[in-house]
């Protein structure tokens, strides 16, 4: 398994587990928990969840995948931005712990920027830590002049990852955002990865994928595994597809190759505004 290194130090996979819309409905619950369950015996042990997901729905249904099984997860959960205050985000930390079944989250992340202050989200953060219910922290669809912001408030250097939309069609990042991110060694955590299933409809794509020996979602979440500080983290709930999915690990793109999906999705020459889902 192909691993990324935190700022702190410690090593997560580059694969992991989305959850977004998954919990919601009762009839494809027990398929879900087996996805999940199959993703950990297979190695992709960083499962992200949020309490805006159903919320509540998709952390509980974590936690009943992860029953008797906790240490095998690195477990991520999002906080709303309107509940990200000093007293909020530890009120909103316990409500997502116990709906995970666990003491304690290994990444919480501001799901985006809200009226909080940074300040105030970074303190409730750090007390999280200092009582042992969160290990790092971090946050997600924050800009470029947000993460300086973020990073220049006291505590704010210590964000673990940013959570991106990126992929192949969402490439605006790569102007401004990541070569910052980059400077301070802060991978992403990129989501919708296969663009919430229309990339596997591109015509291009579908094109390079059959001609190089795979699927057009391998091709996708191999693309964002060349690089050593992506995580990429594809949503399913079917086991067949966490099989294809798990089968981008076993490709190595070459230089040939990357400039051919540059060909087909080139990068930005100019900021763009961050995209989101």
């Amino acid at each position: 398994m192909k691993q990324v290194t935190l700022p702190g130090g410690e090593r997560v996979p580059a694969l992991g587990m989305g959850t977004w819309n998954i919990g919601d409905h009762r009839a494809t619950r027990a398929e879900e928990i087996a996805t999940l369950q199959m993703g950990l015996d297979m190695g992709l042990r960083l499962i992200d969840t949020a309490e805006m997901y159903g919320e509540g729905l998709s952390e509980s249904l974590v936690g009943e995948a992860l029953a008797g099984r906790r240490d095998d997860a690195f477990l991520v959960s999002k906080v709303y931005p309107h509940n990200a205050s000093r007293r909020g985000a530890v009120a909103a930390c316990e409500r997502s712990l116990r709906r995970l079944g666990t003491d304690h989250l290994d990444l919480y992340l501001l799901h985006w920027r809200g009226d909080v202050p940074f300040e105030d989200t970074i303190e409730a953060f750090q007390a999280l830590q200092a009582a042992g219910k969160i290990r790092h922290f971090g946050v997600s669809n924050l800009d470029l002049s947000d993460m300086e912001e973020f990073w220049d408030t006291p505590g704010g250097d210590a964000v673990a990852v940013n959570q991106l939309l990126y992929n192949l069609s969402r490439r605006g990042i790569e102007f401004d955002l990541l070569p910052w991110l980059r400077e301070r060694n802060v991978p992403v955590l990129a989501y919708s990865p296969i663009e919430q299933a229309r990339l596997l409809r591109n015509a291009g794509l579908k094109g390079f994928a059959a001609q190089h020996g795979m699927t057009p979602a391998q091709a996708a979440l191999a693309w964002l595994l060349a690089s050593d500080d992506i995580i990429a983290i594809p949503k399913t709930g079917q086991r067949d597809r966490l099989r294809e999915n798990l089968g981008a690990l076993d490709i190595t793109l070459t230089p040939e190759q990357l400039a051919e999906l540059d060909t087909l999705f080139p990068p930005p020459r100019h900021a763009q505004p961050l995209a989101m889902l």
